[in-house]
């Protein structure tokens, strides 16, 4: 259970990192608020890259498969919390469902292999 627990945190600051980095850079050159924003997106974008070494899960293509559940999710949840947008009910059912596949992905119990 701990690893599992140690994975999804690890998801969490995943996309921390890439949605609030890309939100960064949209803000700077989309909304003009100055090259900084963007640099700082930049910079929170790459930390993203090093996050998904430390998943407990050595397959490279499971973890960032899996991660695309969190991203879709978590792109619904920041959208709510920095711009105020109302997802319906078909984003909530979407975002369930991807964060249903992302925990079949990556912990469905294995067997050898």
């Amino acid at each position: 259970m701990s690893l599992v627990l140690r994975s999804a945190a690890l998801f969490v600051v995943a996309a921390v990192l890439e949605i609030g980095g890309a939100w960064l850079v949209w803000q700077g050159v989309r909304e003009h608020r100055g090259w900084l924003w963007a640099a700082g997106g930049v910079l929170a974008l790459g930390a993203y890259g090093f996050v998904a070494t430390f998943q407990p899960d050595a397959h490279f293509g499971r973890v960032l498969a899996a991660y695309g559940g969190v991203f879709v999710a978590g792109s619904l949840l920041w959208g709510v919390v920095a711009d105020g947008y109302r997802p319906d009910r078909w984003d909530v059912t979407g975002a369930l469902i991807c964060l249903a596949g992302m925990a079949v992905i990556m912990w469905a119990p294995r067997s050898g292999g």
